[in-house]
């Protein structure tokens, strides 16, 4: 069962907080916290240290904030998957950390059931979002993504968004249409750059909203 052990990056300026996750998370025999960072750089720097499967990360932190560490993250190709913490009063954070490729979030008060239930599901390839999340994204989604860019996707592209817009993982999505991960990457990525998405969120809320989810 070792290899299926989730390696977890805790960060997180307050020592409590990382302290409770910790606690919360050392319970579950699928889920191994591999180190803490205070700060985003910090964050940074042990995500790139240790290539953790799965950060867990805050926004409001002095100096280098969440969503300056996720954009990082992302831009040193760093695979692990970003699951922002964070207090429901913080929504208009939480959307802009979305768009900046986090894959999800959970309230600092999650339970410890919910908690590992978020990030097993984020590793899988899962966008976790809660309802409030989803309609500031749809609200904020810029109509200039219309319709007619669908009308530039195949009948396959249009299979792969629709699985997508179910919470499908590439591994999935490859077993339900008896396809290669590599094929389906393949198609993630031109329904990106045809629709001018910039990941997978963006694409399951542009599913939702035009009716290609299933």
């Amino acid at each position: 069962m070792a290899d299926k052990i989730i390696r977890v990056l805790l960060v997180d300026d307050h020592q409590v907080v990382r302290r409770g996750l910790r606690t919360f998370l050392e319970i579950q025999d699928d889920i191994e916290v591999v180190g803490e960072a205070a700060d985003g750089a910090e964050g940074v720097a042990r995500a790139e240290e240790l290539r953790p499967d799965v950060v867990l990360m805050d926004i409001k932190m002095p100096g280098t904030d969440g969503i300056e560490a996720l954009r990082r993250l992302r831009e040193l190709a760093n695979p692990a998957k970003v699951l922002i913490v964070t207090s429901f009063t913080e929504q208009r954070t939480v959307v802009p950390a979305l768009r900046a490729g986090a894959s999800g979030y959970v309230y600092k008060d999650v339970d410890p059931d919910a908690l590992a239930g978020a990030i097993r599901s984020v590793h899988a390839g899962h966008v976790l979002l809660q309802p409030e999340v989803a309609e500031a994204l749809l609200a904020q989604e810029d109509a200039g993504s219309g319709t007619g860019r669908g009308n530039t996707l195949t009948e396959r592209e249009r299979e792969v968004l629709g699985l997508i817009a179910d919470g499908r993982s590439n591994r999935e999505i490859a077993r339900a249409l008896v396809l290669s991960e590599k094929t389906v990457k393949t198609h993630v990525s031109n329904i990106l750059m045809k629709l001018d998405l910039a990941d997978r969120t963006q694409a399951a809320l542009w599913a939702v909203r035009h009716g290609v989810a299933g």
